[in-house]
Order: structure tokens, then C-alpha cells, then sequence
């Protein structure tokens, strides 16, 4: 998805990869298994100290987790990479079998994007500097923020990496050209 919004995707795997990369996309999964791989691979302080230097960074899902300052119901001493001042709240949608998708309505697209949710997190509170640029609109979630910015990260609950539309990757994309 990335490619096709223009820009060339790396997979990063090691900490000197990191040097190589002008933006971080953290995908869905699960934040435990990701800080766990993070941590074998020597990866988690240089990618603190890169978020922190100033990488623009996007993360779906248990990317949000992964990029979220504070987490709310995570496992005992759950930790992040951090660098966006949130509190989220780790499968706030309820279990695997409670996933859905819905319509929501981003900041900035002018058509409501498709969104699939899988035992999803949710935006609890933001930080000064942070935007909410999307809520769920009905049912018993409604107003629950699922999508943020500040000026070098996005986050969304749900995962854009699975469907076909590549706004919300265009948008990341032109959000890294900014800062470069």
C-alpha cells in the first residue's frame, strides 16, 4: 500500500535499519509479541530514540498500542515505544469475536472510510497537540475515538492494512514528505 501511495517501503528488522527509514509503519498484531521481537532484536531503545528524534510514525492497532505514552488494561508491566501523548485502552472492543467493521468518518477524507476492527484498542484521552480524527458514530461505542494525529504520528484502531482504500496510508505518506 505504502508503493502505491509513492513511496518505497523497507522492512526493519535490525537497529541499523532504522538509519535507512524516513517514517515507521507499526502494524496490527499483537503489542505483546511486537515488544517481545522488539526486544530480541535490539530494537526497542534505538527505535525510542528515533521516535523521540523526531520519526514520524504510523501504527494500526496494536501499532496505536505500541506508539500510545500510556495503556490502559495491558498485561502486567506492558511496555511501548511511546511517543504520542495518548491513553489507550488495549482490546477496549471486547475479544477476537467481537471484531466488526464500520463506516467512519476521518478529518481530511471527504468520503467515510471502511474500517475493520479486530480486537481493537480505543483512544482513552489525548495530549495537548493531539488531534482526534475519528470516532465511531453509533452503537454502544459511540463517540470512542479511533484515529489520531499530532504533527509526527498516526494512529488508528483499526486496520487500514487490510482493506483496498489507501487514503489513510496516502495520508501518512504526505504527512513523512512534510517533515522531510
Amino acid at each position: 500500500m505504502l508503493t502505491d501511495c509513492g513511496a518505497s517501503a523497507l522492512p526493519v528488522r535490525r537497529p541499523h535499519e532504522l538509519d535507512e527509514i524516513d517514517g515507521l509503519v507499526i502494524p496490527g498484531g499483537e503489542s505483546t509479541t511486537i515488544i517481545k521481537l522488539a526486544d530480541v532484536f535490539e530494537l526497542t531503545e534505538p527505535l525510542r530514540k528515533r521516535l523521540a528524534g523526531g520519526l514520524p510514525a504510523f501504527g494500526t492497532c496494536a501499532g496505536m498500542i505500541m506508539l500510545a505514552d500510556r495503556i490502559i488494561d495491558g498485561t502486567q508491566g506492558q511496555e511501548t515505544f511511546g511517543g504520542l501523548d495518548i491513553t489507550v485502552r488495549r482490546n477496549a472492543f471486547g475479544r477476537q469475536v467481537d471484531s466488526f467493521e464500520a463506516d467512519v468518518r476521518l478529518d481530511g477524507l471527504p468520503e467515510p472510510y471502511h474500517a475493520v476492527f479486530i480486537r481493537a484498542p480505543w483512544v482513552e484521552s489525548i495530549g495537548a497537540g493531539v488531534e482526534a480524527l475519528g470516532r465511531i458514530e453509533s452503537g454502544p461505542a459511540a463517540g470512542r475515538i479511533v484515529a489520531v494525529r499530532d504533527e509526527l504520528r498516526l494512529v488508528t484502531s483499526f486496520h487500514p492494512e487490510i482493506t483496498h482504500d489507501s487514503r489513510v496510508h496516502a495520508f501518512f505518506v504526505e504527512m513523512v514528505k512534510g517533515t522531510s
